[in-house]
């Protein structure tokens, strides 16, 4: 099966060709571009343009020669790293510049950090005495020491043997590479293209049996290749793979196993444009996750104080999904069964720190339905191009962006007094050792641990939290680390994304209140200065230690000033926090509520009140002498009729 190269493949290929003087480079390109040997050619040649229909790929090339002389080294290594590809020639006629492939240009190659498939050519094949080594034994303790070499070919410029391979060689490696799709050393499938083409067999299998029929196989040979099976070449597919690997078949068709062994079989074979085809067909890029313009979604274009949450039908979606893959039906998702989930994804989402640890999770160690839910609610918040991409993977039905929706602006959910959000984020300030990460861990339902680890990076905990009436609302929780708050809060837009800000405090300790009291005011003074005002509460800490009297005393004096709730005492410890999650959830949802207010905001505030009271005189004054024109004029005309 042929292939043109489709979405996500390069529109040119950049095809550079190095080696040492003498060793043929410009004769090369020469041949491939006129089909003849020059008598004579430039030092160095112009950039040279194969055309697209040169190849069967359908794709441009343009071949850049170089100079050999080290005073152009510098040149040469710009070049390099513009290239798609790599030419790197030797002569057969010249033994020790096949030696200098090994002793100076791929390793100076790879301290150049040159990442792209290097195609090892053997030029002048015409000089080359029959006594040598064969091209298998000279190269294969090369290709061994260097991964990166992709393939090794010779040729004869001046005789035309295997010029346009040269070149058909570099651009394939390019619009077709090996190595995101196959382990060399292992001559195994990588797991990121096991998982591609595991979403694709099951996207293809329309009946949900576990196998492909032949009307299926038909529709995906038409829909990857335009061109239908016969009867003859399905029965031939079954019968290869049937003999070499019998699981590969079964009486409804072919199966995952067997889907899988072609394609390993394409690649051994070295077809690997049959696999590129399909994946580029389903919409994969070469670092084989989903193209960039596939999940581009026009809704995800917001203010900084917008928020994206998942709607009913995402939120069923998931919860069926979480149900299809709890096959012990203990109400978790254990490790494994949550592998098997995302196996149809290049990755399992929650392997990235952030997410790490941010949920509940069961007696047994597996993730909860809740905590399944909050993680989605979590990335989703966070970023939801990665929350639409995991959707997809794991095979949402119809329009994906139905999947998601657009929060209205938090300035208008102070305005209205009232917000719509169904999930809210919670920054955690407070000093080193307060008892921050304690509260995080009550959330999801995590024991107290007495030993103090310090916090190396923000972290996260998520939860649903019941509201009076039974409403759910997620409630995600951000610790700021102490060290970090200077840095957070050079942004203009810092609190844009935050709902309420909780300030936490070891109550007996009271350079502990300090810090916390010097936080809120740091806090609350960049709110007023940004326009991203933020609901506040105190939160006393440690409440199972005997409270520090000035701390009792100044907390209050501070929460009058300020105009905010008096501090909500809690002991983790014990167990004792009442209702605080439902406190913090009602304070993000009453967003003009237990806004404080500092010195510089009272004053600014009065400053506006002045004006607006002067600005309210004038409208009267002016107000009053319109009124008074009106009545002179009316007085006028009356004057007039009488006389």
């Amino acid at each position: 099966m042929g292939s043109v190269a489709g979405a996500g493949a390069p529109s040119n290929v950049r095809v550079v060709v190095i080696g040492d003087a003498g060793t043929g480079k410009s004769s090369l390109i020469v041949a491939v571009a006129t089909e003849a040997f020059p008598d004579k050619s430039p030092p160095v040649l112009p950039p040279t343009r194969l055309p697209p229909e040169f190849y069967p790929d359908r794709v441009p090339l343009t071949i850049i020669d170089t100079s050999s002389r080290q005073e152009d080294r510098a040149k040469v290594e710009q070049e390099c790293q513009k290239a798609d590809a790599i030419v790197l020639t030797y002569s057969c006629g010249r033994s020790q510049t096949l030696e200098r492939l090994s002793s100076y240009w791929l390793p100076e190659l790879r301290r150049l950090e040159v990442k792209v498939p290097i195609i090892v050519v053997g030029c002048k094949l015409d000089l080359r005495d029959d006594r040598q080594p064969s091209l298998e034994q000279v190269m294969a303790p090369i290709m061994h020491e260097f991964r990166e070499i992709e393939t090794c070919i010779e040729c004869s410029a001046l005789k035309q043997i295997q010029v346009t391979e040269v070149f058909y060689y570099a651009q394939k490696a390019v619009l077709h590479p090996t190595a995101p799709l196959f382990d060399q050393e292992s001559q195994t499938l990588k797991p990121r293209c096991v998982r591609a083409l595991k979403r694709i067999f099951i996207l293809c299998d329309h009946d949900r049996d576990g196998a492909l029929n032949d009307a299926e196989l038909n529709d995906f040979q038409v829909k990857c290749f335009h061109a239908p099976l016969q009867p003859s070449e399905v029965v031939g597919v079954k019968k290869v793979v049937s003999e070499k690997m019998p699981e590969g078949v079964n009486d409804n068709g072919l199966t995952l196993t067997g889907f899988l062994f072609l394609h390993a079989l394409f690649i051994e074979r070295g077809r690997l444009e049959t696999t590129w085809t399909v994946l580029r067909k389903f919409g994969y890029d070469d670092e084989i996750k989903l193209r960039d313009d596939l999940l581009q979604n026009p809704s995800f274009k917001r203010a900084p104080d917008q928020s994206v949450e998942l709607t009913d039908k995402g939120l069923d979606f998931l919860k069926g999904v979480f149900s299809a893959f709890d096959m012990d039906g203990d109400g978790a998702l254990r490790s494994q069964e949550l592998e098997e989930l995302f196996s149809t994804a290049p990755s399992s989402p929650w392997e990235e720190e952030v997410y790490t640890d941010s949920a509940e999770f069961s007696a047994t160690g597996g993730v909860t339905l809740n905590g399944f839910l909050s993680q989605w609610a979590l990335m989703t918040q966070l970023d939801p191009g990665k929350s639409l991409a995991h959707l997809i993977y794991i095979g949402f039905p119809g329009d994906p962006a139905s999947a998601f929706r657009m929060t209205r602006r938090r300035r208008q959910d102070r305005k209205r007094q009232r917000s719509q959000r169904s999930v809210f984020q919670c920054f955690v300030f407070g000093p080193n050792n307060s008892g921050k990460s304690a509260l995080l861990n009550a959330l999801i339902g995590r024991p107290f641990v007495e030993v103090y680890t310090p916090t190396k990076s923000d972290k996260y905990a998520v939860n649903f939290v019941e509201q009076i009436g039974g409403a759910k609302k997620t409630l995600i929780m951000r610790e700021i680390m102490e060290e970090s708050v200077p840095s957070l809060l050079q942004k203009k837009d810092a609190l844009a994304v935050c709902d309420v800000a909780a300030f936490v405090y070891d109550s007996s300790d009271e350079a502990s209140w300090k810090r916390a009291a010097d936080l809120l005011v740091e806090v609350a003074a960049h709110g007023e200065t940004s326009g991203f005002e933020v609901p506040c509460l105190l939160i006393a800490a440690k409440d199972d230690h005997e409270p520090h009297p000035a701390a009792i005393q100044n907390s209050a004096r501070v929460c009058t000033d300020m105009g905010i709730e008096a501090p909500i005492a809690v002991s983790i410890k014990l167990g004792d926090i009442g209702n605080l999650f439902r406190r913090i959830v009602d304070a993000a949802q009453r967003p003009h509520l237990s806004i404080p207010e500092t010195e510089a905001g009272k004053s600014h505030k009065h400053f506006r009140r002045i004006v607006n009271r002067s600005l309210t005189v004038a409208a009267v004054g002016a107000a009053v002498v319109v009124v008074g024109l009106a009545a002179y004029k009316v007085y006028a005309i009356r004057r007039q009729s009488h006389t």
